[in-house]
């Protein structure tokens, strides 16, 4: 029995060995392929799953034991796509399946409908179907030629908004009290921690920029389906939708008809003229992607650099785990050398980032001024520039924005944990020791004492200086007063379209138009777009001794639900840069 344990052990390692070798050779494979498109085909685009500015980089092992990021994907993919398959005369049209996506900003799923908007022009179709539509996947699918929806299905259509947590309540009950320091009357981010509702500032400005979206969202809703904003505002208004009988949603002309999903089959099979006993040939957006690209890559190079996450100073723990953060270091490492890259003849920053650390945004800008001395530098703007974010953006010579991004945020906060009634007062702990000067143990005394006012006021004085040198850096930027940035400043965010007036950005635009500006002012006629950083092989995917993104993550997002961005979040503030330069909240599009 031991015998033939020994060698049932050794005949899997030799099977999963053979499996390893022929997957990782056809990933390779598929890697550096080309796929052929076949007569009269559909793209697929599956409406599902987390949509955002870049997918987490999947390593080979947790592909190999089908670990994925999910059904959504990159919005950069996803747009190259669209455009590929324009290109093809051999893809007829496009099929939007499924509607439950959850978009990482209301500009994420702006641009993809952009991209959508332009294939249609092109005299291509697009026929969108699903169980159930969610509010952002709607607004995207509305661009179809035809909607359709299952005859039990659900269409969720009703404005922007929602109520957050604020935890004061929890901390008083336990004690523990939120040292604040920080400028600006609308940088909110502390006042979950802090207060019990929400300020009048934050309310103002939330309503501000909810609104703009909203009306944009109404606006291209009711273009393509031939309807007034004013209706469809009414309809989101009068009744809650998600519950309306799916005859009313026809009625509406928010949908074109019901059917179920073998009737569509027969649907799609007379609009591609296909026999009724034949396959439709259908593209996913991977084999799309891996068609030969029939630009040229003649001119000159200009650099398209994507910075999107959370800026921080390292991506180590909880700020690393979701693997689409600005490390400081590195991105500051990757600037210097597009600036001292001779084919290099300018440079696009595509900016997507709630802002974060402080110290490291202003070094990232820093970096950008010395860049912006050699060639030109233009920001495009996705779905949030805000705070850090904005603050890294304004050494550009050029700012380009989405018209829905989420904007400015100029402030500065503190924000550190007073557990003093909790340790000493219910808990019976105390604390006693030696130092050598008076300061020596301020951060205890920040954390644990009771009486650090003195310590606050250093920090409130450190965190007035960072306000400062942030005015100071928006002024030399965009060329204005101190005074004139602080009044459009003191933490308030602004919607793109809102953020123009106000000289906070140059145009409402596409990252291809911060392209063609960036090729303007570097006076050049013929050029070509590259991408950086640049992709990982797969070989240096299997090899790389870090990885970002995780299974693990995956599957804690699974088990926790909608806990998961809480949960997550209070464990990155604990690894957070003391001063942080961010946006209060993000706006997340189910």
């Amino acid at each position: 029995m031991t015998f033939a344990t020994v060698c049932g052990i050794f005949v899997f390692t030799v099977i999963m060995g053979l499996f390893f070798v022929i997957s990782l050779a056809g990933m390779v494979a598929s890697e550096s392929g080309s796929t052929k498109v076949k007569d009269n085909s559909v793209f697929v685009i599956k409406l599902s799953g987390a949509i955002q500015e870049q997918v987490d980089e999947e390593s080979p092992i947790n592909m190999l034991m089908g670990a994925t990021v999910g059904d959504g994907g990159g919005l950069h993919d996803l747009i190259s796509a669209i455009r590929k398959a324009k290109g093809e005369d051999e893809i007829k049209g496009i099929y939007i399946e499924g509607g439950y996506a959850e978009f990482d900003s209301p500009a994420t799923a702006q641009q993809l409908r952009d991209a959508l908007k332009e294939f249609k022009e092109s005299g291509k179709w697009i026929v969108a179907y699903a169980d159930r539509y969610l509010q952002g996947s709607y607004y995207v699918a509305s661009v179809a030629d035809k909607v359709y929806l299952n005859p039990t299905g659900m269409l969720d259509f009703r404005g922007l908004g929602g109520k957050g947590e604020y935890y004061k309540g929890l901390y008083d009950k336990i004690g523990v009290k939120f040292q604040v320091a920080k400028v600006g009357k609308y940088k909110s981010a502390v006042e979950r921690n802090t207060q019990t509702g929400m300020s009048d500032y934050d309310r103002e400005q939330r309503t501000a920029m909810l609104q703009g979206i909203w009306q944009h969202w109404l606006k291209d809703i009711a273009e393509s389906r031939k309807l007034t904003t004013e209706g469809l505002n009414q309809l989101a208004g009068d009744s809650i939708l998600a519950l309306a009988d799916p005859q009313d949603l026809v009625k509406a002309k928010l949908v074109d008809q019901l059917m179920y999903s073998d009737e569509l089959k027969q649907e799609m099979k007379k609009r591609m003229k296909v026999e009724d006993d034949d396959d439709i040939a259908q593209m996913s957006v991977g084999e799309v992607l891996n068609l030969k690209d029939k630009k040229d890559s003649d001119g000159e190079e200009i650099a398209v650099y994507t910075a999107y996450g959370e800026i921080v100073d390292e991506a180590t723990g909880f700020l690393a785990m979701n693997g689409t953060s600005i490390v400081g270091t590195k991105t500051v490492k990757d600037l210097n050398e597009l600036a001292e890259d001779d084919d290099v003849k300018a440079v696009v920053l595509r900016v997507n980032s709630p802002g974060g650390s402080a110290a490291a945004s202003q070094q990232i800008w820093h970096a950008i001024k010395q860049l912006k001395a050699k060639k030109p530098v233009v920001v495009s703007m996705g779905g949030y520039a805000a705070s850090g974010g904005y603050m890294i953006s304004a050494a550009a010579d050029y700012i380009v924005a989405e018209p829905t991004t989420v904007t400015g945020s100029i402030g500065i906060f503190g924000l550190i944990p007073n557990a003093s009634e909790l340790v000493q007062g219910k808990l019976g702990i105390s604390f006693d020791g030696v130092t050598t000067n008076k300061f020596t143990d301020w951060e205890t005394d920040l954390l644990m004492g009771r009486d650090n006012q003195e310590v606050m006021k250093n920090l409130q004085g450190s965190v007035d200086r960072g306000y400062i040198n942030f005015l100071d850096i928006v002024a030399d930027g965009r060329k204005m007063k101190r005074e004139q940035v602080d009044s459009i400043a003191q933490g308030r965010v602004w919607l793109a379209t809102d953020a123009k007036p106000i000289k906070l950005v140059d145009q409402i635009g596409s990252i291809d138009d911060a392209i063609k500006k960036a090729a303007e002012l570097a006076k050049l006629k013929e050029y070509h777009r590259k991408n950086y950083p640049a992709a990982a092989s797969m070989m240096d995917k299997l090899f790389a001794e870090e990885k970002q993104g995780s299974y693990l993550d995956g599957e804690m997002k699974a088990l926790l639900g909608d806990l998961y961005e809480p949960v997550v979040e209070m464990r990155k503030d604990m690894q957070r840069n003391r001063l942080q330069a961010r946006l209060p909240w993000e706006v997340r599009i189910k």
